[in-house]
Protein backbone atom coordinates (compact mmCIF):
# COMPACT_ATOMS: atom_id res chain seq x y z
CA UNK A 1 0.00 0.00 0.00
CA UNK A 2 1.15 3.68 -0.76
CA UNK A 3 1.63 5.98 1.75
CA UNK A 4 -1.39 8.28 1.55
CA UNK A 5 -3.53 4.76 2.88
CA UNK A 6 -4.48 3.45 5.80
CA UNK A 7 -4.85 -0.69 5.57
CA UNK A 8 -7.45 -1.52 7.78
CA UNK A 9 -8.77 -5.69 7.84
CA UNK A 10 -11.78 -6.16 8.46
CA UNK A 11 -12.75 -9.96 10.07
CA UNK A 12 -12.33 -12.12 7.12
CA UNK A 13 -13.22 -10.09 4.42
CA UNK A 14 -11.63 -7.94 1.83
CA UNK A 15 -9.08 -5.09 3.13
CA UNK A 16 -10.43 -2.02 3.01
CA UNK A 17 -8.03 0.83 2.64
CA UNK A 18 -8.91 4.05 4.06
CA UNK A 19 -8.06 7.37 1.63
CA UNK A 20 -5.90 10.05 3.47
CA UNK A 21 -6.71 12.59 3.06
CA UNK A 22 -10.77 11.11 1.98
CA UNK A 23 -12.07 13.53 -1.03
CA UNK A 24 -15.31 12.04 -1.35
CA UNK A 25 -18.72 13.42 -3.29
CA UNK A 26 -22.25 11.81 -3.23
CA UNK A 27 -24.38 10.41 -5.87
CA UNK A 28 -28.14 9.05 -5.18
CA UNK A 29 -28.95 5.40 -6.33
CA UNK A 30 -30.52 6.61 -9.64
CA UNK A 31 -27.24 9.19 -10.10
CA UNK A 32 -24.97 5.62 -9.68
CA UNK A 33 -27.77 3.48 -11.64
CA UNK A 34 -27.66 5.48 -14.90
CA UNK A 35 -24.53 4.43 -16.90
CA UNK A 36 -23.53 8.09 -18.17
CA UNK A 37 -23.76 9.91 -15.31
CA UNK A 38 -21.94 7.45 -13.08
CA UNK A 39 -19.19 7.14 -15.68
CA UNK A 40 -19.50 11.44 -15.77
CA UNK A 41 -18.74 11.32 -11.85
CA UNK A 42 -15.61 8.85 -11.75
CA UNK A 43 -14.32 9.84 -14.32
CA UNK A 44 -14.18 13.61 -12.00
CA UNK A 45 -12.81 11.66 -9.18
CA UNK A 46 -10.10 9.96 -11.69
CA UNK A 47 -9.25 13.70 -12.94
CA UNK A 48 -9.15 15.82 -9.75
CA UNK A 49 -8.41 15.45 -6.09
CA UNK A 50 -11.82 13.24 -5.25
CA UNK A 51 -10.80 9.79 -4.14
CA UNK A 52 -13.95 8.74 -2.56
CA UNK A 53 -17.86 8.30 -3.77
CA UNK A 54 -20.68 8.25 -1.03
CA UNK A 55 -23.75 6.35 -2.84
CA UNK A 56 -27.32 6.25 -0.98
CA UNK A 57 -27.94 2.75 0.51
CA UNK A 58 -31.60 3.95 1.55
CA UNK A 59 -32.30 7.18 1.16
CA UNK A 60 -34.86 9.47 2.57
CA UNK A 61 -37.91 7.86 0.77
CA UNK A 62 -36.55 4.59 2.53
CA UNK A 63 -35.90 2.21 -0.19
CA UNK A 64 -33.37 0.93 -0.70
CA UNK A 65 -31.05 1.64 -4.06
CA UNK A 66 -30.76 -2.39 -4.45
CA UNK A 67 -32.50 -6.04 -3.95
CA UNK A 68 -31.04 -7.28 -1.24
CA UNK A 69 -30.30 -11.05 -1.19
CA UNK A 70 -30.43 -12.12 2.50
CA UNK A 71 -33.76 -13.25 3.38
CA UNK A 72 -34.07 -11.73 6.68
CA UNK A 73 -34.07 -8.45 4.86
CA UNK A 74 -35.55 -9.62 1.39
CA UNK A 75 -38.51 -9.83 4.21
CA UNK A 76 -38.96 -6.17 4.33
CA UNK A 77 -39.33 -5.81 0.97
CA UNK A 78 -37.86 -2.37 0.61
CA UNK A 79 -35.63 -3.04 -2.40
CA UNK A 80 -35.45 -1.27 -5.51
CA UNK A 81 -33.59 -1.79 -8.53
CA UNK A 82 -31.85 1.83 -8.53
CA UNK A 83 -28.48 0.49 -9.45
CA UNK A 84 -29.35 -2.77 -11.22
CA UNK A 85 -25.72 -4.16 -11.46
CA UNK A 86 -24.45 -2.87 -8.20
CA UNK A 87 -21.90 -6.13 -7.58
CA UNK A 88 -19.87 -5.02 -11.20
CA UNK A 89 -20.15 -1.03 -10.44
CA UNK A 90 -18.62 -1.61 -6.45
CA UNK A 91 -15.86 -4.00 -8.69
CA UNK A 92 -15.27 -1.51 -10.84
CA UNK A 93 -14.33 1.30 -8.23
CA UNK A 94 -12.19 -0.90 -6.71
CA UNK A 95 -10.23 -1.98 -9.47
CA UNK A 96 -9.86 2.00 -9.74
CA UNK A 97 -8.65 2.54 -5.72
CA UNK A 98 -12.51 4.69 -5.55
CA UNK A 99 -13.23 4.49 -1.78
CA UNK A 100 -16.96 3.46 -1.60
CA UNK A 101 -19.07 4.85 0.87
CA UNK A 102 -22.76 3.93 1.33
CA UNK A 103 -25.29 6.01 2.78
CA UNK A 104 -28.02 5.06 4.87
CA UNK A 105 -31.08 7.56 6.24
CA UNK A 106 -31.80 6.34 9.28
CA UNK A 107 -35.18 7.21 11.03
CA UNK A 108 -36.26 9.60 8.40
CA UNK A 109 -38.36 6.29 6.18
CA UNK A 110 -41.76 7.40 5.22
CA UNK A 111 -41.97 3.52 4.14
CA UNK A 112 -41.57 1.40 6.06
CA UNK A 113 -43.25 3.90 8.51
CA UNK A 114 -46.66 3.27 6.74
CA UNK A 115 -45.62 -0.93 6.80
CA UNK A 116 -45.01 -0.99 10.03
CA UNK A 117 -47.18 2.20 12.39
CA UNK A 118 -45.89 0.24 15.16
CA UNK A 119 -42.35 1.34 14.40
CA UNK A 120 -43.33 4.59 13.44
CA UNK A 121 -43.65 7.81 15.68
CA UNK A 122 -47.43 8.77 16.15
CA UNK A 123 -49.34 11.93 17.04
CA UNK A 124 -51.71 12.65 19.66
CA UNK A 125 -54.50 10.94 17.73
CA UNK A 126 -52.58 7.39 16.90
CA UNK A 127 -52.16 8.48 13.20
CA UNK A 128 -48.85 8.49 11.57
CA UNK A 129 -47.12 11.40 12.24
CA UNK A 130 -45.34 13.57 9.32
CA UNK A 131 -43.14 16.41 8.53
CA UNK A 132 -43.54 19.73 6.54
CA UNK A 133 -42.89 17.52 3.84
CA UNK A 134 -45.53 15.10 4.72
CA UNK A 135 -42.75 12.34 5.57
CA UNK A 136 -43.09 9.77 7.97
CA UNK A 137 -40.56 8.95 10.68
CA UNK A 138 -39.40 5.79 12.68
CA UNK A 139 -39.14 5.85 16.52
CA UNK A 140 -35.51 6.40 17.45
CA UNK A 141 -36.64 4.53 20.64
CA UNK A 142 -37.55 0.50 18.61
CA UNK A 143 -34.83 -1.98 18.59
CA UNK A 144 -36.80 -3.44 15.73
CA UNK A 145 -35.43 -0.21 13.92
CA UNK A 146 -32.06 -0.70 15.31
CA UNK A 147 -31.96 -4.03 13.97
CA UNK A 148 -33.52 -3.40 10.28
CA UNK A 149 -30.59 -0.81 10.09
CA UNK A 150 -27.96 -3.21 10.54
CA UNK A 151 -29.11 -5.18 8.18
CA UNK A 152 -28.68 -2.83 5.56
CA UNK A 153 -25.14 -2.30 6.92
CA UNK A 154 -24.09 -5.15 7.51
CA UNK A 155 -25.25 -6.82 3.90
CA UNK A 156 -24.37 -3.64 2.19
CA UNK A 157 -20.63 -3.93 3.63
CA UNK A 158 -20.67 -7.80 2.41
CA UNK A 159 -21.43 -6.42 -1.04
CA UNK A 160 -18.48 -4.57 -1.67
CA UNK A 161 -18.70 -0.93 0.38
CA UNK A 162 -16.10 0.03 2.45
CA UNK A 163 -17.74 2.41 4.85
CA UNK A 164 -21.34 2.93 6.21
CA UNK A 165 -22.76 6.70 6.98
CA UNK A 166 -25.46 7.19 9.09
CA UNK A 167 -27.57 10.37 8.02
CA UNK A 168 -31.11 11.28 9.93
CA UNK A 169 -29.83 9.73 13.05
CA UNK A 170 -32.02 11.94 15.02
CA UNK A 171 -35.16 13.39 16.14
CA UNK A 172 -37.29 15.25 13.37
CA UNK A 173 -36.87 18.68 13.71
CA UNK A 174 -39.42 20.22 10.81
CA UNK A 175 -43.15 20.08 11.35
CA UNK A 176 -45.46 20.49 13.96
CA UNK A 177 -43.57 19.29 16.52
CA UNK A 178 -45.68 19.60 19.39
CA UNK A 179 -48.18 17.32 18.07
CA UNK A 180 -46.01 14.13 18.57
CA UNK A 181 -46.68 11.87 21.16
CA UNK A 182 -43.73 9.93 22.10
CA UNK A 183 -43.55 6.73 23.29
CA UNK A 184 -42.87 6.19 27.06
CA UNK A 185 -39.31 4.79 26.39
CA UNK A 186 -38.49 8.15 25.03
CA UNK A 187 -40.84 10.47 27.21
CA UNK A 188 -38.73 9.23 30.32
CA UNK A 189 -35.56 9.87 28.59
CA UNK A 190 -33.17 12.53 26.81
CA UNK A 191 -33.63 12.12 22.88
CA UNK A 192 -29.95 12.27 23.45
CA UNK A 193 -29.81 9.49 25.46
CA UNK A 194 -31.99 7.35 23.23
CA UNK A 195 -29.77 8.33 20.06
CA UNK A 196 -26.47 7.45 22.42
CA UNK A 197 -28.27 3.76 22.68
CA UNK A 198 -28.52 3.45 19.33
CA UNK A 199 -24.78 4.84 18.58
CA UNK A 200 -23.47 1.91 21.06
CA UNK A 201 -25.71 -0.57 19.49
CA UNK A 202 -24.56 0.13 15.89
CA UNK A 203 -21.07 0.39 17.46
CA UNK A 204 -20.84 -3.06 18.47
CA UNK A 205 -22.63 -4.10 15.16
CA UNK A 206 -19.74 -2.94 13.26
CA UNK A 207 -17.23 -4.38 15.73
CA UNK A 208 -18.58 -7.36 15.33
CA UNK A 209 -19.37 -7.47 11.18
CA UNK A 210 -15.90 -5.53 10.86
CA UNK A 211 -17.17 -1.87 8.54
CA UNK A 212 -16.29 1.44 8.83
CA UNK A 213 -18.69 3.84 10.14
CA UNK A 214 -19.56 7.53 10.19
CA UNK A 215 -22.00 9.75 10.77
CA UNK A 216 -23.76 12.85 9.93
CA UNK A 217 -24.55 15.48 12.24
CA UNK A 218 -26.11 18.99 12.02
CA UNK A 219 -23.33 21.69 11.67
CA UNK A 220 -24.52 23.49 14.61
CA UNK A 221 -23.65 20.43 16.83
CA UNK A 222 -20.05 21.75 16.25
CA UNK A 223 -20.73 25.18 18.24
CA UNK A 224 -24.08 23.91 20.37
CA UNK A 225 -23.76 22.42 23.38
CA UNK A 226 -27.92 21.50 23.63
CA UNK A 227 -28.96 18.75 21.51
CA UNK A 228 -30.82 21.18 19.17
CA UNK A 229 -34.08 19.85 20.02
CA UNK A 230 -33.39 16.76 17.57
CA UNK A 231 -31.40 14.86 20.28
CA UNK A 232 -27.83 15.45 18.84
CA UNK A 233 -24.93 16.60 21.06
CA UNK A 234 -21.33 15.90 19.29
CA UNK A 235 -19.58 14.31 22.30
CA UNK A 236 -22.50 11.42 22.24
CA UNK A 237 -21.20 10.57 19.09
CA UNK A 238 -18.20 10.59 19.02
CA UNK A 239 -16.63 8.08 20.64
CA UNK A 240 -19.06 5.26 18.82
CA UNK A 241 -18.01 6.26 15.29
CA UNK A 242 -14.49 6.03 13.28
CA UNK A 243 -15.48 9.42 11.53
CA UNK A 244 -17.97 12.67 12.56
CA UNK A 245 -19.27 14.28 9.24
CA UNK A 246 -20.77 17.63 10.84
CA UNK A 247 -22.98 19.03 7.80
CA UNK A 248 -21.15 22.48 8.07
CA UNK A 249 -23.57 24.34 4.92
CA UNK A 250 -22.99 27.90 5.46
CA UNK A 251 -26.79 27.91 4.49
CA UNK A 252 -28.08 26.19 7.11
CA UNK A 253 -26.64 28.90 9.96
CA UNK A 254 -29.16 31.38 11.56
CA UNK A 255 -28.68 34.77 10.36
CA UNK A 256 -26.98 36.56 12.99
CA UNK A 257 -24.04 33.87 13.51
CA UNK A 258 -21.18 34.59 14.63
CA UNK A 259 -22.22 38.47 14.12
CA UNK A 260 -22.73 37.55 10.09
CA UNK A 261 -25.53 39.03 8.69
CA UNK A 262 -25.65 36.45 6.25
CA UNK A 263 -23.43 33.73 6.60
CA UNK A 264 -23.74 32.81 2.82
CA UNK A 265 -21.48 35.40 1.87
CA UNK A 266 -19.30 34.28 4.75
CA UNK A 267 -18.57 30.71 4.26
CA UNK A 268 -15.10 30.74 5.71
CA UNK A 269 -15.32 32.33 8.57
CA UNK A 270 -18.46 29.70 9.16
CA UNK A 271 -16.64 26.63 8.28
CA UNK A 272 -13.35 27.82 9.92
CA UNK A 273 -15.01 28.35 13.04
CA UNK A 274 -17.31 25.70 13.54
CA UNK A 275 -14.46 23.39 12.84
CA UNK A 276 -12.35 25.00 15.17
CA UNK A 277 -14.65 24.56 17.72
CA UNK A 278 -15.24 20.75 17.03
CA UNK A 279 -11.61 19.96 16.89
CA UNK A 280 -11.35 21.70 20.50
CA UNK A 281 -14.49 19.24 21.84
CA UNK A 282 -12.78 16.50 20.23
CA UNK A 283 -9.22 17.04 21.99
CA UNK A 284 -11.26 17.60 25.61
CA UNK A 285 -12.64 14.15 24.87
CA UNK A 286 -9.08 12.63 24.53
CA UNK A 287 -10.72 11.95 20.51
CA UNK A 288 -8.35 12.32 17.86
CA UNK A 289 -9.70 15.65 15.67
CA UNK A 290 -8.95 14.16 12.65
CA UNK A 291 -11.89 11.92 12.93
CA UNK A 292 -13.87 15.31 11.33
CA UNK A 293 -14.90 14.79 7.79
CA UNK A 294 -17.01 17.64 7.57
CA UNK A 295 -19.64 17.85 4.70
CA UNK A 296 -19.53 20.74 2.58
CA UNK A 297 -21.51 22.98 0.26
CA UNK A 298 -21.52 22.82 -3.51
CA UNK A 299 -25.25 23.61 -4.24
CA UNK A 300 -26.48 26.70 -4.95
CA UNK A 301 -29.11 27.47 -1.53
CA UNK A 302 -30.38 30.50 -1.08
CA UNK A 303 -27.80 31.95 -3.50
CA UNK A 304 -25.83 30.87 -6.54
CA UNK A 305 -22.22 29.09 -5.33
CA UNK A 306 -19.67 29.76 -7.66
CA UNK A 307 -16.08 27.99 -7.41
CA UNK A 308 -14.72 30.32 -5.29
CA UNK A 309 -16.86 29.73 -2.38
CA UNK A 310 -16.12 25.61 -2.52
CA UNK A 311 -12.72 26.35 -2.76
CA UNK A 312 -12.99 28.87 0.75
CA UNK A 313 -14.98 25.82 2.61
CA UNK A 314 -12.01 23.67 1.53
CA UNK A 315 -9.24 26.34 2.96
CA UNK A 316 -11.29 27.15 5.87
CA UNK A 317 -11.05 23.11 6.41
CA UNK A 318 -7.37 23.03 5.78
CA UNK A 319 -6.69 25.74 8.19
CA UNK A 320 -8.58 23.91 11.24
CA UNK A 321 -5.98 21.28 10.65
CA UNK A 322 -8.13 18.75 8.62
CA UNK A 323 -7.43 17.20 5.37
CA UNK A 324 -10.60 15.21 4.57
CA UNK A 325 -13.97 16.10 3.39
CA UNK A 326 -17.19 15.38 1.79
CA UNK A 327 -18.92 18.00 -1.09
CA UNK A 328 -22.78 17.42 -0.90
CA UNK A 329 -25.10 18.39 -3.70
CA UNK A 330 -28.58 16.78 -4.12
CA UNK A 331 -28.42 16.74 -8.08
CA UNK A 332 -24.77 15.06 -7.95
CA UNK A 333 -23.52 18.10 -10.12
CA UNK A 334 -20.19 19.36 -8.98
CA UNK A 335 -17.59 22.18 -9.60
CA UNK A 336 -14.56 21.02 -11.27
CA UNK A 337 -12.84 24.07 -10.77
CA UNK A 338 -12.90 23.62 -7.16
CA UNK A 339 -11.46 20.06 -7.37
CA UNK A 340 -7.89 20.92 -7.90
CA UNK A 341 -5.47 18.08 -8.81
CA UNK A 342 -2.63 17.88 -6.26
Amino acid sequence: LSDNYLEVVSNDFKERQIPKPLRAIYLTGYTAGNLNRRQALVKLVEETELNALVIDIKDDSGYLSFLPETKELQAYNTGLTKIKDLDIFLSELKEKNIFVIGRISVFQDPLLAIRRPDLAIKDYQGNIWRDHKNLAWLDPSKKEVWHYVSLIAEESFRRGFDEINFDYIRFPSDGNIKTILYSPEILLRRQADVLEDFFAFIKKESQRVGYITSADLFGLTTVNTDDLGIGQILEKAVSYFDYIAPMVYPSHYPVGFRGLSNPNHHVYQVVRYSMAEAISRLELMGEDSQKLRPWLQDFNYPITYVPQMVIDQKKAVYDSGLDSFMLWNPRNIYTRSALEIN
